[in-house]
């Protein structure tokens, strides 16, 4: 979720209906028609994110990037393949319809026993903008950042999401968390929580390394790392350009 940095002049690029009927912008490309071997669960076109529901402009379950950033993944996955890991991402661009629906899930208020609050165990969620897990602009909404983990190849089944299962908190261990088939990093994705900063205290050795792994493999091919959340990488410089145009299902 990092925020845009303030001193950027921002510009927004709206789109309306044309971008959903041609695909994607110039410019901007599916990563699947980029590298079809990257894992991607794309968190928030369904439930199982901390707003509980699918997001605005998630109109189809796919990672969408600038191109570089898409052929970029591509040179770390094949980087990672020696190893027998590859990528998962969760998620990559997003519209700013989407950020301002985050906004305003963060200052609604509470619901009672809410099934989310695994993601955000610790805190009250209208702090999550002050800790800085949600901000009102994304550099995600410019295409060069992208939500991702590690998983061992081949990658294992999951079983299928329960919306309203009890799992455990993002911060449990791995065996009680939602189902996810990636390598144990010592929380869940969007874990708002200290313990989900790259360099945490508290960790087990083995996650430790993982860490270290995933930001060693981004940093090689030009992603810088968000201290603040272990997931989140940014490619290159900040544009100025941010996007609205809706994830719109892949031709074939």
């Amino acid at each position: 979720m990092r925020p845009l940095r303030f001193r950027f002049a921002l510009v927004w690029l709206v789109a309306l209906t044309a971008p959903a009927l041609a695909g994607v912008p110039a410019g901007f490309a599916y990563l699947c028609d980029v590298d079809p071997s990257i894992v991607q669960d794309m968190r928030y076109a369904g439930s199982n994110n901390f707003t509980g529901a699918p997001l605005p402009g998630y109109d189809a379950a796919e990672c969408v990037l600038r191109r570089e950033a898409a052929e970029a993944l591509r040179q770390v996955q094949a980087d990672l393949a020696p190893q027998h890991l590859g990528l998962k991402v969760y998620d990559c661009y997003r519209p700013t319809r989407a950020v301002a629906a985050f906004a305003r899930w963060a200052h609604a208020p509470e619901q009672a026993g809410a099934l989310t609050k695994r993601f955000y165990p610790a805190l009250d969620k209208r702090r999550l903008f002050a800790e800085g897990y949600i901000a009102a602009h994304s550099v995600h909404s410019a295409g060069i950042a992208v939500d991702l983990t590690l998983v061992p190849l081949p990658p294992t089944s999951v079983p299928a999401f329960d919306p309203a299962a009890r799992y455990g908190s993002c911060t449990a261990s791995a065996a009680k968390r939602a189902p996810d088939n990636s390598i144990d990093m010592g929380t869940g994705f969007d874990c708002f929580d200290a313990k989900s900063r790259t360099a945490s205290d508290g960790l087990m050795p083995e996650q430790e390394r993982w860490r270290g792994l995933l930001v060693a493999a981004m940093r090689k091919r030009g992603f810088h790392n968000y201290f603040r959340e272990w997931w989140h990488f940014s490619y290159g410089p900040h544009p100025r350009a941010l996007y609205d145009f809706p994830i719109a299902p892949r031709s074939h």
